[in-house]
């Protein structure tokens, strides 16, 4: 009995000795000026490849001085003992918005628009502010800086998160003990840029993606200029521009599209941009490598849908369910891709989050070493500061996290962050791990005791053989209390023991007994919590987590995407119904060689050789559906913030997901003209596209083709049904739209001549204007009244050049003479009329009118829907003024491929044209006819027995994923309320902003 009690005195006068390392929770603690602190034994993380076990890391006025394994340590120096911690750098977020707070909108959206900048002194467009200086409105904010601090985080990259160029950032370090001065590492660490307009100005230019786009050529083509002495007057911004050229320039995209987009800017300008990711940079992560780009990504992983009511589940989008279950591993493909990243919080709820999903990432493959390298020597590597931050190396800041162990271990509990020498605490690192499966030895008695929970907050299970006792188990300042009933469940009787733990592994105390006497316990560790069980497995190793079935991605990766890409094929159909669109019209009982992408010959009982064969007969086989006017495929329809945007370029917002361009491949369609809306009297750039389903946007533009520009005339430009705050942007009549060509027609011919000095500006508008009048760009003009039509072919023969389609054209009828004679062309609607005013005199014979004067017609659809059913449309043509089927069928293929000047290429069925085919089942303009197969350059795009599997693959899809979704509800998971995502089908006169 004696021996107990003195083995307890002994372990209560050793406590405060135990103890000495402890600093009080929230009582941060300063070293003192010029202190050297040692902390010792410790497993330091000097950087994520460099590890010393049991190591020395020395600090001094904020900066580590050394860390190694066989450190010298001053006498004068502080110790900390930290045998079995870990040290880590602290992490580094490259992309926050910490103490600086973006201005909120100050005006309503019904506000009147503004449309000239009202900053004085500064660049023409008020959302170029490079100019922003974020220490003008920094203020150190206390409550974050500590959730970052918790999360592991010891500096931020800030910034004020508003325009299209947002300035400089600044690199401040999380030292709630410090001052400004102190805190700010670099006051001009990088420079911002987005897409996103400032909601510090009204100014209407841009309203959409493409409008940002060219406006930021555009600013870098006027920074070039105004670095060379050329402008007139000073510019502030411009002169910022130039100030932080040689900052790190980073660059949220928003999207992975926008990302390759972006890369194409910089590297138009040779700017290499550090890219803000989406998480789905998975998706195209060859296109993502390509780039050559350092990305910041979020990991903002999107919780599962509840999708327990089977009525709102049903509009759940595929794409939405895939990414859920995908897009943890996008770290890991940009790891194993050998792409450069780092993480941020930004897109996180809260801070508290990040941990989390990081750890999730690493579930799904993320190596570790490549996790803390995009936490801590990524980001500083990215911010050019790795002689500041992001390792423990000599001279850095002395910015670490002390641990309980591997920082992605769930069970890890992060003690203290020190930044620049100062110490945060937010657990007490003294404080032991109990969990785990122990003997204990009460009074010669032995209990099975299992402790679980966390670390602080534990729970108890007593067992004494069998039998389960009714425990409580308290442990505080490292001191245990365990209290228990006895065996005898009849009475509530308890044996209650205390102890101050030193080791986990042993430990030893008082017992009060049931019937009051006084005793002693032991206590012996016989398994750590997570250790593996005893058959076979070693003790002390965790399990590795088992990453959740991850679906495979597909091209484009939602529904009716393809395991694959599909590739060129040699294939001959076998006694078809050929339409050629040629001299020979329609043969019957062909044979058609498709090969190396192109139509290979044409004739009766052909070798198919190592073909694939396709049995035709009784089926039409036909050129691709051009549609002239299209709007499906596109982020961005209009930019409707001037009256005339020649700058901006479809190309830019091309959608290669939109599944309507799937519905069109189903519908024959293979080539559109994807235009510009009709916001404006001069609208953008088009962009012609082959409809190659799964493949990029870059892979989808028809190349070496002519370019065009989308022209407007009517109600739409002078912005008749805009709302009555939109009546201030000439033009708002119709003789003012024609006062708008005449204008910007002249002006380009001004620059014109001042280009041939040598000193002009370069102006994106007036290079594009200017190819209209030189016949290198041509006009597809949107059309209704015959008067606005004869008025824009006067100006165009004044100014010496044709339009060369009027699209919509509903009154050409009235003026195909005059088309003729003009040398247009006219897209039109088969039959519609009578949807707003002026569109009265509208007939269905319109159509075969012009064409019986000798205008090349073709019939468009301007709508998603009528698009994939213009194959009906032809027919139209001969109900309405009896055109044969054979010229009817050519209203949407041959002739809108001369209306887009690719007719030597496509449009007909003919030896030597690219491979653009469709084979009908029945007669091609019949409403029974189905597209059974459409290719594209040799390659199937779309065929109806794969449509059919497609069908029934999403179907088991989404069942699966359901069920993955619904089991993590029953985990008890969070989980997301069902979103309902409406499909956008743009419009001439859909306007984004």
């Amino acid at each position: 009995m004696k021996k107990s009690y003195l083995l307890l005195l002994l372990l209560l006068f050793s406590l405060p000795t135990f103890a000495q390392d402890y600093f009080p929770k929230n009582d941060g603690v300063k070293t003192e000026e010029h202190t050297i602190t040692a902390f010792t034994n410790a497993k330091i993380y000097v950087t994520p490849t460099q590890v010393i076990e049991n190591g020395t890391l020395l600090i001094q006025d904020g900066k580590v001085l050394q860390a190694g394994a066989n450190v010298s340590i001053p006498k004068s120096a502080t110790v900390v003992d930290l045998t079995g911690k870990s040290v880590y750098p602290s992490f580094i977020d490259p992309y926050a918005n910490f103490g600086i707070k973006a201005p909120k909108r100050s005006f309503d959206r019904n506000s009147p628009p503004q449309y000239d900048a009202k900053r004085q002194g500064y660049y023409w467009n008020d959302h170029i502010r490079p100019d922003t200086d974020p220490m003008t409105t920094f203020t150190y904010d206390n409550k974050k800086a500590t959730d970052l601090l918790k999360a592991g985080f010891g500096t931020v990259n800030t910034h004020m998160h508003d325009g299209i160029v947002r300035g400089n950032g600044m690199l401040v370090a999380l030292n709630s003990n410090g001052d400004n001065s102190m805190r700010i590492l670099d006051n001009r660490s990088a420079q911002y840029l987005s897409y996103q307009r400032s909601n510090s100005t009204r100014q209407a230019y841009p309203t959409s993606l493409m409008g940002s786009m060219a406006l930021i050529r555009q600013m870098y083509h006027d920074a070039d200029w105004y670095a060379k002495g050329k402008a007139k007057r000073r510019d502030l911004a411009l002169e910022a521009l130039a100030n932080n050229k040689n900052l790190v320039q980073i660059f949220h995209s928003g999207n992975k599209h926008n990302s390759i987009k972006t890369d194409a800017i910089g590297d138009e300008f040779g700017i290499q941009y550090v890219l803000i990711g989406d998480g789905t940079e998975y998706e195209n992560i060859n296109a993502m490598k390509a780039t050559n780009a350092s990305f910041i990504i979020p990991i903002n992983f999107p919780k599962a849908y509840d999708v327990s009511d089977p009525y709102a589940a049903g509009v759940v989008e595929l794409e939405a369910m895939k990414h859920w279950n995908q897009a943890p591993s996008n770290p890991k493909a940009l790891a194993d891709k050998g792409i450069v990243f780092s993480f941020t919080t930004h897109d996180l709820k809260s801070p508290k989050e990040f941990m989390g999903n990081l750890q999730k990432a690493i579930t799904y493959g993320l190596d570790k070493t490549k996790a803390l390298e995009a936490l801590t020597t990524v980001p500083a590597r990215i911010l050019q500061q790795e002689d500041k931050v992001g390792s423990l190396q000599n001279g850095r800041q002395a910015n670490f996290l002390i641990t309980s162990g591997d920082i992605f271990d769930k069970k890890t509990v992060i003690y203290e962050n020190w930044v620049q020498g100062n110490q945060n605490v937010f657990k007490d690192k003294s404080h032991k791990d109990l969990r785990g499966k122990y003997a204990f030895n009460v009074a010669g008695n032995v209990y099975d005791v299992t402790i679980a929970g966390t670390p602080e907050k534990l729970k108890s299970t007593v067992m004494k053989d069998s039998l389960k006792l009714g425990s409580k188990i308290s442990f505080k300042d490292n001191w245990l209390q365990l209290q228990f009933t006895t065996a005898d469940t009849t009475k509530t009787e308890f044996i209650r023991l205390t102890s101050p733990v030193r080791n986990a592994t042993f430990f030893a105390g008082k017992a009060i007994l049931a019937n009051g006497s006084e005793s002693s316990f032991n206590a012996t560790q016989k398994e750590v919590s997570g250790s593996k069980d005893k058959k076979g497995d070693k003790k002390g190793k965790d399990k590795k987590m088992e990453a959740p079935k991850m679906f495979p991605l597909s091209y484009p990766n939602g529904a009716y995407g393809s395991a694959a890409l599909p590739q060129q094929e040699t294939i001959l159909f076998r006694n078809a119904t050929v339409w050629t669109n040629e001299k020979d019209g329609i043969l019957q009982n062909t044979d058609v060689l498709v090969k190396d992408g192109k139509i290979s010959r044409i004739g009766k009982n052909l070798s198919a050789g190592n073909a694939r064969v396709i049995d035709a007969t009784g089926k039409h086989l036909t050129s691709g559906v051009i549609d002239e006017h299209s709007h499906i495929g596109a982020f961005a329809i209009n930019e409707a913030g001037h009256n005339s945007t020649a700058e901006v370029n479809m190309e830019d917002v091309v959608n290669p997901e939109d599944v309507d361009i799937y519905r069109n491949l189903a519908g024959g369609v293979t080539t559109i003209q994807l235009l510009h809306g009709s916001a404006n009297p001069i609208g953008g750039r088009s962009a012609i596209l082959r409809l190659k389903w799964g493949r990029s946007a870059d892979d989808m533009l028809f190349k070496d083709t002519d370019g065009f520009i989308k022209f407007a005339l009517g109600e739409n430009v002078k912005q008749s049904n805009w709302g009555d705050t939109e009546t201030t942007r000439f033009p708002q009549t119709r003789m003012g739209v024609e006062q708008v060509f005449t204008d910007y027609f002249q002006r380009a011919r001004e620059y014109e001549a001042k280009k041939k000095t040598g000193t002009y500006r370069y102006d994106i508008e007036m290079e594009t204007i200017l190819e209209i009048l030189n016949k290198k760009r041509f006009v597809s003009c949107h059309s209704y009244v015959q008067s606005e039509i004869n008025m824009l072919m006067k100006v165009a023969d004044e100014f010496g050049f044709n339009i060369n389609t009027f699209t919509h054209i509903l009154e050409g009828y009235k003026v195909a003479d005059k088309m003729k004679a003009h040398g247009a062309g006219g897209s039109t609607f088969s039959d519609w009329w009578a949807y707003k005013f002026e569109v009265n005199d509208a007939i269905p014979y319109n159509g075969a009118i012009m064409h019986s004067q000798g205008v090349v017609v073709a019939f468009n659809s301007d709508d998603g829907e009528m698009s994939r059913r213009l194959n009906q449309e032809a027919a139209k043509a001969v109900k309405y003024g009896g055109v044969s089927e054979e010229e009817a069928w050519k209203f949407v293929t041959l002739n809108p491929a001369k209306l887009l000047h690719i007719d030597d290429k496509v449009g007909s069925v003919k030896t030597g044209k690219q491979a653009d085919l469709v084979l009908w089942t029945a007669h091609p303009m019949s409403i029974y006819a189905k597209a059974q197969t459409t290719m594209i350059e040799g390659t199937v795009y779309f065929d109806l027995e794969r449509d059919t599997q497609l069908r029934r693959k999403i179907k088991n899809e989404r069942t699966e994923l359901m069920n993955m979704m619904l089991l993590e509800k029953n985990k008890g998971m969070k989980t997301q309320a069902v979103k309902k995502k409406d499909k956008v089908h743009h419009h001439c006169d859909t306007v984004e902003f």
